[in-house]
């Protein structure tokens, strides 16, 4: 019989789902306390699709005075925030609106972060826990990083280390989010499959951890979230108009770092977020295509060293996400043929499988790895703890 780890789980942001949902976002603002907001995007796209007009209208129409940070990148930047910080404080903000991907709502969670304590705001991206911040609604544009339900927050260190830093922090879930699917079809298809496979590494993460024992219904939650990714992702690519397949991914994305797929556990878990931090990090790649090119090659080398029980996990995760039929005799070639079908399923995202794709040069592993070994002090923590021999390994199995 299992024991089941104690846990705290809150069901904090409110989610307006549908069409038209984004003119439902003054009221919201007023439900929550909002008075003066400060908008929050990135480049064109929220203009060209229409999406900003609709919002600067509803706010006028509300009478809730306004200012705006755009220019937000993928792989937010630290300086950006500081700039927004600064025009906040100016214009005594009270609510962040975050509209865009999720760049753009990391970027206001820095924000309101620094709006709620006195200005600091970096402390809580090195493992000082965050106690509060200003409130935050999202309207997002991509179903990836899932920013618009979590406590996590992404930037990269543009101003001192260069180094891609985040943290989750349950006070810090944005207060609604408006998810309309039909704001997400303009959304290119290399993006499309970088969002899935950023969706899927969510609950990947989740799914492969090491300390409580196994909820089944954890269990259930995140393979039934996991292949709903797997279904939807290809059809979004082949008809981006597809609002059912918009709609799955949107929600996939917003419950898959939630935290309802991993309901039930503690201890380390994934360990692929920190190997792709070091390729995102430092040469601007789209983070949910370094992840399309790692999980493969992360969770093969735990078949191949890993114990018995690890090797079970990554042959029940083929099983039950990819369908593979189980050899319960040969627990390695079933992990392996689950295997074969994740690489074949990112292949059809168009996503990259090897390093060179991404456009990382060989000769640059011997920097990448050392970095990834520097910020996590030797050792890589997660469902298998990965050592400087494992972590070249990992690499090495993609350069080319």
């Amino acid at each position: 019989m299992k024991n089941f780890v104690n846990f705290s789980y809150h069901m904090y942001t409110e989610i307006v789902f549908g069409k038209g949902t984004e003119a439902e976002v003054a009221r919201l603002i007023r439900k929550y306390g909002g008075s003066r907001v400060i908008l929050v995007y990135g480049g064109g796209s929220i203009k060209r699709i229409g999406l900003y007009d609709r919002v600067v209208k509803s706010l006028n129409e509300a009478g809730i005075p306004f200012i705006e940070l755009g220019g937000v990148q993928p792989n937010p930047r630290r300086s950006l925030v500081e700039k927004g910080l600064k025009l906040a404080q100016e214009g005594k903000v009270d609510f962040l609106l975050g509209v865009g991907g999720g760049s753009s709502i990391d970027t206001a969670k820095a924000i309101a972060l620094g709006l709620a304590n006195e200005g600091e705001y970096w402390k809580f991206y090195n493992g000082t826990p965050a106690e509060k911040m200003a409130p935050l609604g999202t309207i997002h544009t991509i179903s990836a990083a899932g920013s618009e339900t979590s406590g996590s927050s992404v930037l990269v260190d543009d101003m001192d280390s260069g180094r891609k830093q985040s943290f989750m922090w349950v006070p810090c879930r944005p207060v609604f989010a408006i998810m309309n699917p039909e704001l997400t079809y303009s959304v290119s298809a290399y993006q499309t499959g970088a969002g899935a496979a950023d969706i899927l590494a969510h609950t990947v993460s989740r799914y492969f951890f090491r300390g409580s024992p196994v909820s089944h219904l954890g269990d259930e939650f995140a393979e039934g979230l996991m292949r709903t990714v797997v279904r939807y992702g290809p059809a979004a690519i082949a008809n981006p108009g597809d609002y059912e397949a918009r709609a799955e991914l949107m929600l996939a994305g917003s419950f898959g770092h939630n935290d309802t797929t991993g309901i039930g556990r503690s201890g380390s878990r994934g360990g692929e977020h920190a190997l792709e931090s070091q390729l995102s990090g430092h040469y601007d790649t789209a983070h949910g295509a370094g992840l399309a090119a790692l999980m493969p090659a992360w969770l093969q080398h735990i078949a191949d060293h890993g114990s018995p029980e690890q090797l079970a996990r990554v042959a029940q995760f083929g099983v039950k996400v990819f369908g593979v039929s189980p050899d319960m005799a040969d627990a390695k070639a079933t992990a392996d043929q689950g295997l074969r079908r994740f690489r074949a399923w990112i292949r059809s995202l168009g996503m990259p499988l090897t390093l060179k794709e991404l456009g990382i040069p060989r000769e640059d592993l011997p920097a990448v790895i050392k970095r990834c070994m520097d910020i996590n002090k030797g050792l890589v923590p997660g469902f298998m703890e990965l050592d400087t021999q494992a972590v070249t390994g990992i690499f090495t199995s993609i350069a080319e």
